[in-house]
């Protein structure tokens, strides 16, 4: 069993190989990656979702050049030894908690996911801006 399943958002108007990056960031920052985990090869991402091998390799050797992964010719590409420390899982487990609850309140006030990401952004942009003044 991979321990990182990928999935595609074809509307979201972010290239295929960048969302596999963005994924396997994601899935590192919030320990569902670990080092020396292995990735799941070319040829099993491709079947999982439908993607030329080429885009899937152009991701992995992005997060080589990152120094995220490496590729063992003949093995696989592997989470590095190094890689940036992740969110504690209680952390993650209660955060995660409280941003669904949140979610679940913004639908409820009739926003849609694309007003929550824009507010999230928002609200990001807006926190940066306080911190630099």
């Amino acid at each position: 069993m991979a321990l990182i399943a990928f999935h595609l958002e074809s509307n979201s108007g972010v290239p295929y190989y960048v969302q596999l990056v963005q994924q396997v960031r994601q899935a590192l920052l919030f320990g569902l990656l670990k080092s020396g985990d292995q990735l799941p090869t070319v040829k099993e991402v491709v079947a999982q979702v439908a993607l030329n091998p080429n885009t899937v390799l152009r991701a992995y050797r992005d997060l080589e050049h990152e120094g995220l992964v490496a590729s063992r010719p003949g093995l696989g590409t592997f989470v590095a030894q190094k890689v940036p420390p992740a969110v504690a899982q209680s952390s993650y487990r209660s955060l995660r908690s409280e941003l669904e609850r949140w979610i679940v309140k913004a639908h409820e006030a009739g926003l849609d996911d694309d007003t929550l990401a824009a507010l999230v952004a928002h609200v990001l942009h807006a926190n940066a801006e306080e911190v630099v003044a």
